[in-house]
């Protein structure tokens, strides 16, 4: 299993919530997991149902077996004022760049550097061990940009050793890159069982595949259950209508006479098995296009009581079931 968990997907796929399930399946049996933020959006203490997260590593759940998950919002300026007195032991007068406006303006000006500092971030955390020689943490779990963005975003410190060709960012960025594109490190992509989500999955996959970055998983969110199979949906679907209703009328539901209650189902129940078949025929296509990126394929379903705590350790169970952590 791969040390650094990276979690991206389209917008509104639920990719944060994965993340989190995930953080909390690989800290069962006594591990340790760092759940990173890097967009600001502070959707990890919304889901653990606590404050906003500082700039600093926080336990916020315990997870079954006794594992611990830690968190982490990476705020770039405050990273950035790390890096400096990491690098270059400015200490207080980094602190008076920052006052001045400067670090904000650099990480404004320049995205690239705010990727840099975001990744180098994590992948710190990746390699630091305690006193006693053992990793801080025996996985970093990171909610990373969408789909989209990823490969840009994970693949900018390639670039910034290519133009700093010497010195202490140039060597930052390379040991940055030789993390992610390690075997410690797996990108998963998440989607739903529709068009245009699956679609940029499967691009996002190719970009990936193109920067040489590590591709791990495909888990599909949110799937709703089946109600009936391929072959329940053929027999609903040819059955005829006067058979139908006397079968719902055998059931007890009314009479079998014309404008009996029974027959007064049939359209409806028909309708709502046209719509199912429908999304049903949509989602086998898209599982289709997703089988055929070549990448294990995981799903979690959509939860019925809706997204809360106990539901992301239900997920995060699932996941553990599925052999994914």
């Amino acid at each position: 299993m791969s040390r650094l968990q990276v979690v991206s997907g389209k917008g509104g796929t639920g990719k944060t919530t994965v993340a989190a399930a995930l953080a909390l399946a690989l800290a069962t049996e006594g591990k340790r997991a760092l759940l990173v933020e890097v967009e600001g959006r502070q959707g990890i203490a919304q889901l653990f149902e606590t404050e906003a997260l500082p700039y600093e590593e926080r336990k916020i759940a315990v997870a079954p077996g006794g594992g611990e998950v830690y968190a982490l919002a990476i705020d770039p300026e405050l990273a950035l004022l790390d890096y400096l007195q990491m690098f270059y032991k400015l200490g207080s007068a980094g602190r008076a760049l920052k006052k001045l406006g400067a670090i904000d303006f650099a990480t404004t000006i320049a995205p690239g550097v705010r990727d840099v500092l975001l990744t180098g971030k994590a992948c710190e955390a990746v390699r630091r061990k305690d006193k006693s020689g053992r990793f801080t943490y025996d996985y970093v779990v990171m909610d990373a940009p969408p789909t989209g963005r990823i490969t840009r975003f994970l693949n900018v410190n390639d670039e910034v050793a290519g133009l700093a060709k010497v010195g202490p960012i140039h060597n930052q960025a390379q040991a940055v890159m030789r993390v992610l594109k390690s075997r410690e490190t797996a990108v998963h992509l998440v989607t739903l069982l529709e068009e245009m989500p699956v679609q940029e999955t499967a691009d996002g996959t190719a970009e990936l595949r193109a920067a040489r970055l590590p591709v791990g998983r495909v888990i599909v969110n949110m799937v709703r259950p089946a109600v009936l199979d391929a072959a329940e949906l053929e027999l609903a679907r040819g059955t005829p209508r006067t058979a139908l209703a006397r079968s719902l009328s055998g059931a007890g539901l009314g009479g079998a006479r014309r404008g009996g209650h029974a027959e007064r189902l049939v359209d409806p129940l028909l309708a709502q098995a046209e719509e199912y078949a429908e999304r049903y025929a949509l989602e086998e296509e898209q599982r289709a296009v997703l089988t055929d990126l070549g990448l294990p394929l995981h799903e979690l379903p959509l939860l019925a009581e809706g997204m809360d705590l106990a539901g992301l350790y239900e997920l995060a169970t699932e996941l553990r079931k599925q052999g994914i952590a």
